[in-house]
C-alpha cells in the first residue's frame, strides 16, 4: 500500500534502478511460494462471507493463536505477517499464504504442511473446509461474496469495462505461484524467456479447473483461458521479452503503459481506473493534481499487471492453477529446477529457443482445452512436458539440496512426472469420476479433495 513517505519518483530511470536492484547473488537465491485456496461451509458447501461466527474474518482472528499479527483496514482484519510470511485474502474470500523467502524445496513443503494444518485446525472449529483446485466447481459467480478491501472495489466495477470474465477471475480463481531471483540482467532476461516458453507447460501438468456451476465447462484449465478475456492490456504472453535488447527498460515501459487501478492515500484507495502512469510521473493524474509517485505507488501499480511471468524484484511463475498439497511443493520444485542450476537452464534455453511466437502463442491458447494433449510440431505437449520435467530433476539433483533422509528436491516432482507419463491432467481424472462414480454429482468434490 502506497503512502507518501516513501520515495517521490521523478524519473523512468528510478523504476529501472528499482528492478535492477533485486539481483542477487547465486547463493542469496530464495523461493517464494504462493497459493490460494477456496473455503467452504461444511453444512451447506457455500463460500463463506467475510461477516459473521462462520465468517472470513473469524478464521484470520482465530489464526491469530499461531502467532500470526492483523493486518486491518477500516476497522476489518484483512491480512495477516508472521515473519516475512504473510496471509492474505482474494476478493470472494481466497485465502492465500504468500510464503518466507526459503533456501530449499524440503523447506517449502514444510512451510506449506504446517500452513495447511493451522488452518485446518481454525476451520474445523468454524466449520469451514478449503479445497485446492483452479476454478470454483459448483458456485455461481452472484453466489460469490466479497472482501471488504477498498482496491477490490475499483477493481470490480473497472473489469466489465474490458473483458468478460474478470470478476470470475477475481472471484472464482485460485492459483499456485513460485517467485524466483536472478543475478543480474542478462540472468533475468534469460530466466523470463525460458519461463514465459515453459509456462504453458506449467498450465498442462497443473490443469484443474473443468467445471462451471457444477458442469464439465469444456476446458482443464478454465482458470487459464479467464486470463485471456479478463483484460488485453495487461494480460498475456509479453512478446517483446523476446526481442532484441529486453531489459529491465523495456519491462518499465510496458508497465507504464499498463493502465492504473488506484493509487492510495490516507488509507483510503483512491480510483484511477483506467489512467496513465505516465500521466503520474508527469504530475498530471486527474484524482491528485500537481502530485508526483512514490515507489510505493509503483511497487502498488506493479501488482496490477497480470502476464503469464511477472517481474518485480525477482520473477513469478503464474500458470499454474491451485491444488493439493503435493503439487503445492512440486510447482516450486519444476521452476527451481529450471531456472536454479547453470546446466539445466542452459538444457531448457536450448529447449525452448527456437520456439516462434505463433508457437509459443499457440501453446498458450491451446492447453486450456487440451492439456497435454495438445498437439505441437510432431508430437504433443506430454513429450515437451516429460522433456521439460527431466531437465527439472537434472538441476534439482545437481543443486544436492538433501533433507535428513538423504533424498534431494527432485522428488517432488513425482506427482507431475506420473501426470505426464499417465498423459492424464488432474482435471481430467476429475471429468473420469464425475462422469462415472460420481454419477454427476459435483458436491463430492468437496468431500474428496478438501484439504
Amino acid at each position: 500500500m502506497a503512502d507518501t513517505d516513501s520515495p517521490r519518483i521523478t524519473g523512468k530511470d528510478q523504476l529501472v534502478a528499482f528492478h535492477a536492484s533485486g539481483a542477487r547473488a547465486p547463493q542469496d537465491w530464495r523461493i517464494g511460494t504462493e497459493h490460494e485456496k477456496f473455503g467452504f461451509r461444511l453444512d451447506d458447501l457455500r463460500p463463506p462471507s467475510y461477516e459473521g461466527e462462520q465468517g472470513i474474518g473469524a478464521l484470520l482472528k482465530g489464526l491469530t493463536r499461531f502467532g500470526w499479527q492483523p493486518v486491518e483496514e477500516g476497522g476489518n482484519i484483512i491480512a495477516l505477517l508472521r515473519d516475512d510470511a504473510s496471509i492474505t485474502l482474494e476478493p470472494a474470500g481466497q485465502f492465500e499464504l504468500s510464503g518466507a523467502q526459503l533456501e530449499n524445496i524440503h523447506q517449502t513443503c514444510k512451510e506449506t504442511n504446517q500452513h495447511l494444518a493451522e488452518v485446518k485446525a481454525v476451520g474445523d472449529e468454524l466449520g469451514i473446509g478449503f479445497l485446492g483446485m483452479g476454478f470454483q466447481p459448483k458456485w455461481a459467480r452472484s453466489d460469490m461474496p466479497w472482501m471488504p478491501k477498498g482496491r477490490y472495489k475499483i477493481m470490480r466495477e473497472y473489469m466489465p469495462k474490458v473483458g468478460t470474465l474478470g470478476l470470475d477471475m477475481m472471484t472464482r480463481t485460485c492459483t499456485v505461484q513460485t517467485n524466483l531471483d536472478f543475478e543480474n540482467e542478462a540472468d533475468m532476461v534469460k530466466k523470463f524467456r525460458v519461463s514465459l516458453a515453459l509456462q504453458p507447460v506449467a498450465t498442462a501438468l497443473f490443469a484443474d479447473s473443468p467445471f462451471t456451476e457444477g458442469k464439465p465447462n469444456g476446458y482443464l484449465s478454465y482458470r487459464s483461458h479467464i486470463w485471456t478475456d479478463t483484460d488485453p492490456d495487461r494480460t498475456g504472453m509479453l512478446d517483446f521479452v523476446f526481442e532484441d535488447g529486453f531489459g529491465f527498460e523495456r519491462y518499465v515501459d510496458y508497465l507504464l503503459d499498463v493502465p492504473m487501478y488506484f493509487a492510495y492515500r490516507d488509507k483510503k484507495y483512491i480510483d484511477c481506473a483506467g489512467r496513465s502512469f505516465r500521466d503520474f510521473l508527469n504530475g498530471k493524474l486527474a484524482p491528485l493534481p500537481g502530485e508526483l509517485p512514490t515507489l510505493a505507488d509503483w511497487s502498488d501499480h506493479m501488482t496490477t499487471a497480470f502476464p503469464e511471468v511477472r517481474l518485480k524484484k525477482y520473477l513469478e511463475m503464474r500458470g499454474a492453477d491451485g491444488g493439493p498439497w503435493r503439487r503445492l511443493c512440486a510447482l516450486p520444485a519444476f521452476w527451481v529446477g529450471l531456472l536454479y542450476d547453470t546446466e539445466a537452464l542452459d538444457a531448457a534455453w536450448d529447449l525452448v529457443k527456437d520456439f516462434s511466437m505463433a508457437e509459443r502463442n499457440q501453446l498458450r491458447d491451446g492447453v486450456p482445452k487440451q492439456g497435454l494433449k495438445l498437439p505441437f510440431r510432431n508430437s504433443s505437449m506430454r513429450e515437451l512436458a516429460i522433456e521439460a520435467l527431466k531437465i527439472s530433476a537434472l538441476g534439482l539433483k545437481n543443486r544436492r539440496r538433501l533433507n535428513r533422509h538423504g533424498d534431494d528436491e527432485a522428488l517432488f516432482l513425482h506427482p507431475l512426472m506420473e501426470i505426464a507419463l499417465a498423459n492424464e491432467t488432474p482435471a481430467e481424472r476429475k471429468l473420469a469420476l464425475y462422469h462415472g462414480v460420481w454419477n454427476g454429482d459435483i458436491d463430492q468434490i468437496f468431500k474428496q479433495f478438501a484439504y
